[in-house]
């Protein structure tokens, strides 16, 4: 099931880390080495570049700071390897209620809307429909207990035969099955509010964000440049990178993914409170992989859910103009941290040998190529996208909170209103964190 048509039923269900000193000590030398700007924003993913061209368009002045050597985030684009291009990390739009609405109409940009079939991988046979339908049954009652949806599911019945189907569940929302929490879950969904179907591109999203918000913001994104240290200690804030330099700004725009910040990888002074740095450690980022598999032929099904080593395979051509054959492994949890362990010969192998069973030697007959898209690896990423762990809580609130209205957080994992894990929420949290920011100026 994809997974607007989960959340419906969803909402249906359930009306500092302190260091001794700091990385860098304030050199009076480094003076000539700073740079003074209204707004420092750090990361430019969906949310970093998106409050950069809210910015831009008030004429506020601004700069980013990428840690990698390309801006984007968990969007990029793979040319190449298809007669199509291909999203290495977010592709779908999920509703059209949403801002991205807008950019769509005024880029004339084109979607289709996603209408593919879904099928199991069910006691060693594909097949269209379960026996038991696993997502109504979240509809059983309004107030959904605190655990887990492998937790749920064995307390409702459901034997080995789904375990790996509720793996594609959960998958879905980035999170392995034994992580990721009924209640909180169904809470959040219920908040959605940008509609009910999945939409495809017919170029990529990252065209969609590159060609619209990111080229016009070009000269303002100092790439390759980590950020060490924020002293937020005095009006005027001062943020320490990696290449020595110190950036001073009157306000900061943390837009950096969670599990940079669950990880302590930036120093704050005065040191973060301790609710804000156990909310960030309440909210999960798990494993996530994509691996796009080409073929001579099609021989596989638009939507399989329920693989061993890999939950979840897709086809890639839909809403594509092109003749390609390309299958993406969607890995996330367990599933995406086994894969990791291989190398990528060892990851291909265990996709195809899958698929093979499946499909009585098709894979491996037909296979052509292979290309592994791994996030959890990427030094700046490390994971595919924020779910609402057992026990989160209110901890979205407590972490998208400003530090004494000087130092901001935005980014998917900071969206309250139901839509973390999506582009359009990540850029939502920045409209909002925009907006605040130019109230207090």
């Amino acid at each position: 099931m994809k997974r607007r048509q989960f959340i419906n039923y969803s909402a249906q269900a359930s009306l500092g880390l302190c260091l001794s000193s700091p990385v860098y000590a304030f050199d009076p030398a480094l003076i000539n080495n700073s740079r003074d700007t209204k707004v420092l924003i750090v990361g430019a993913g969906a949310a970093g570049l998106y409050a950069g061209y809210l910015l831009n368009s008030k004429g506020i002045p601004y700069s980013i700071l990428e840690a990698s050597d390309r801006y984007g985030g968990r969007l990029g684009k793979l040319d190449g390897f298809a007669d199509f291009p291909l999203d290495l990390g977010a592709e779908w739009l999920h509703g059209k209620k949403s801002l991205v609405k807008k950019i769509i109409k005024q880029s004339k940009a084109r979607i289709i809307k996603d209408n593919s079939d879904e099928f199991y991988w069910y006691k060693n046979q594909i097949v269209k429909k379960l026996p038991q339908y696993f997502y109504l049954n979240f509809a059983k009652s309004k107030n959904l207990p605190d655990i887990s949806y492998q937790t749920y599911a064995a307390q409702e019945g459901y034997g080995e035969d789904y375990q790996f189907i509720i793996e594609q569940i959960a998958g879905d929302y980035g999170a392995d099955s034994s992580d990721l929490s009924v209640k909180w879950n169904a809470l959040e969904s219920y908040e959605w509010s940008s509609g009910n179907k999945d939409y495809k591109f017919e170029q990529t999203y990252f065209d969609l964000v590159d060609q619209n918000i990111a080229r016009p913001l070009v000269e303002h994104i100092q790439l390759n440049t980590a950020v060490k240290t924020l002293d937020y200690s005095q009006d005027k804030l001062r943020v320490y990178d990696n290449l020595g330099q110190v950036h001073i700004a009157d306000k900061v725009l943390i837009t950096v993914p969670i599990s940079i910040l669950k990880e302590g990888a930036i120093e704050f002074i005065p040191q973060l409170p301790e609710s804000k740095v156990e909310a960030f450690q309440k909210i999960g980022m798990g494993a996530g992989m994509k691996v796009f598999l080409k073929f001579k032929d099609k021989f596989y099904h638009p939507n399989l859910a329920g693989g061993k080593i890999c939950a979840a395979y897709v086809d890639e051509s839909i809403g594509k103009k092109g003749k390609d054959h390309i299958l993406m492994a969607f890995a996330m949890g367990k599933q995406a941290e086994y894969l990791s362990t291989l190398d990528s010969l060892g990851i291909q192998g265990a996709l195809l040998a899958e698929l093979d069973a499946m499909y009585r030697g098709q894979a491996s007959k037909l296979f052509i190529a292979a290309h592994i898209e791994n996030w959890t690896v990427h030094p700046y990423i490390k994971g595919a996208y924020s779910y609402s762990k057992v026990g989160i809580g209110k901890a979205r609130v407590q972490a998208a909170s400003s530090l004494e209205n000087k130092v901001f957080f935005a980014g998917e994992a900071m969206n309250l209103n139901g839509h973390h894990q999506t582009v359009h929420g990540a850029m939502e949290t920045a409209l909002t964190q925009v907006n605040t920011m130019l109230q207090l100026f």
